[in-house]
């Protein structure tokens, strides 16, 4: 990926993060630990929080997180179904099983990834995010032991725009981050309605903000949102690969063969614009 994430952290059997929750005490974030125990038909996450928590409140809040970053509670079983049926597919179910779509915690930290991994590049945006991170300062420990946790709304909000020229964002850049971040913090907007709405009307809504265009809020639908049958049409980068493979099916089986293949994946939500244009093309 390039940059390493200030705010996540592999540490093998870990996973680690840090979170800002709405119920953390005295401004300090929230580590949260996973490992995974028992068989892979079987498994079962252990979360460890760092401090502890102390109410149920927080309890289901955190569970409410994980599920988001691991996907936890989607089911894959017709995707596996439908993998096992194809010769190209199934060695790759079968590396990656028991991996799921992950998922942002907020709408709002997938909207500053997105306004960030659009800017340059990748490894440009994840290194902007890791200094937005630093310099938001939610943090647990100092020096080399400290960990960043993502910053919230508040936390963006609260400072002047030339921190956020300083560390590499653009001003059209600055101008987005903190019209979102200062609405949130202002409660002059809320985006928990468009968990509820259909993908079109989350588009329109997105679409309406300052610096969002139509990839970064199908990225949101995807990443912030758990929509799988969304892809964000516009990346190039994402889309070589989709039509590499959706043109290497047409010459090993035949057109009309791989139109039928491609759009039983498209049934289960993981087939991205490309190769959707060659099952509707004609």
């Amino acid at each position: 990926m390039g940059a390493a994430s200030a705010v996540t952290k592999r540490d093998r059997p870990l996973g680690r993060r840090d979170v800002s929750t709405d119920h953390r005490r005295g401004g300090r974030p929230t580590e949260l630990a996973v490992r995974q125990e028992g068989s892979p038909a079987t498994p079962r996450l252990i979360v460890t929080a760092t401090p502890s928590l102390g109410t149920m409140a927080e309890r289901r809040h955190v569970r409410s997180i994980v599920e988001s970053l691991l996907g936890s509670r989607i089911d894959l079983r017709n995707w596996y179904r439908l993998a096992e049926a194809d010769r190209r597919l199934r060695p790759l179910a079968a590396r990656f099983r028991g991996v799921k779509p992950p998922r942002f915690p907020t709408i709002f930290e997938a909207l500053v990834n997105g306004f960030a991994c659009q800017q340059l590049s990748l490894v440009v945006g994840l290194e902007l995010l890791n200094r937005l991170a630093v310099l938001c300062d939610v943090r647990r420990g100092t020096g080399r032991h400290a960990t960043y946790a993502f910053p919230g709304p508040h936390d963006v909000a609260r400072l002047p725009p030339s921190s956020y020229q300083g560390i590499g964002f653009s001003r059209q850049k600055v101008r987005a981050l903190l019209a979102l971040a200062r609405d949130i913090d202002r409660h002059d907007i809320d985006f928990g309605g468009l968990t509820q709405s259909g993908a079109d009307a989350v588009r329109a809504a997105l679409l309406e903000r300052r610096g969002v265009g139509r990839w970064t809020a199908e990225y949101v639908l995807l990443r912030g949102l758990g929509r799988l049958q969304v892809f964000p049409g516009d990346d190039v980068g994402a889309q070589k690969s989709p039509m590499a493979w959706a043109l290497g099916a047409v010459g090993l089986r035949g057109r009309q063969q791989s139109r039928r293949e491609m759009a039983a994946i498209r049934g289960h939500g993981v087939l991205p614009p490309p190769a959707r244009r060659l099952v509707e093309g004609g």
